[in-house]
């Protein structure tokens, strides 16, 4: 799967997890193509911070709502739940502090969508260990010495941050280097080394009290583990 074919997979399948008419705000937008996608398909309102100048302005020439910007400085400019979705599309490994970007973009907005390479697929896997060098591959495509990403992750590293971070992984997608998409939650067996590609979209946890009556007192427990509870009455 060719890179102009990639991003447009990527982008189709972030336009499935959101719904019609939500408020986004697209990170590393480019020249607004994805957020053209969304205003068309989706009926959003879209806005977008961009790193690139040229690219920034190419994008408000568009007529999109867009600023020039580094996410990992201004996003501290943005109140929380300003955005209904969030999205990071291929730039989480470009980050210099990931951990830091995820929890603002899930300050900010109500769900975060986040799209990157596994570095733990088997042709990058293969190539370190044949030629004992940094691999490169359709979606890793830059020498060590001039790439952009700055942190490489696999499946495995990713979801072991949403736990750490109690992020809630509420769809998962993964993509084949031949486009094949799959559900990485029920993929278990393999999913790190088959998987090219992977789009989460997350949120966090929503603890909302319920309330359960017994025969001695009132008792506020939190929704995940009310079922857990036994019936006192």
């Amino acid at each position: 799967m060719n890179k102009i074919n990639s991003i447009r997979k990527d982008w189709s399948l972030i336009e499935t997890l959101i719904a019609q008419d939500g408020k986004i705000l697209d990170i590393g937008c480019g020249d607004g193509g994805l957020m053209e996608q969304l205003e068309n398909n989706r009926n959003a309102i879209t806005h977008g911070i961009e790193l690139n100048r040229d690219l920034a302005a190419n994008a408000i020439a568009r007529g999109f709502n867009v600023v020039h910007g580094n996410a990992e400085l201004d996003l501290s400019q943005y109140s929380n739940n300003s955005f209904d979705y969030v999205i990071l599309s291929q730039t989480l490994q470009a980050m210099m502090k990931p951990k830091d970007i995820l929890s603002e973009l899930l300050r900010i907005g109500s769900k975060a969508i986040v799209s990157f390479p596994n570095f733990g697929h088997w042709k990058i896997r293969l190539q370190l260990l044949i030629s004992g060098k940094m691999p490169v591959t359709e979606s890793l495509p830059y020498t060590w010495y001039d790439t952009p990403n700055i942190h490489f992750f696999t499946i495995k590293d990713f979801l072991n941050l949403c736990n750490e971070m109690n992020i809630v992984i509420e769809k998962s997608i993964g993509l084949t280097s031949k486009g094949k998409q799959f559900d990485i939650s029920e993929s278990v067996t393999g999913v790190n080394f088959f998987t090219h590609e992977a789009i989460f979209l997350l949120s966090y946890k929503n603890f909302e009290p319920i309330k359960i009556k017994s025969s001695k007192k009132v008792f506020a427990k939190n929704s995940v583990i009310a079922n857990l509870l036994l019936d006192e009455s």
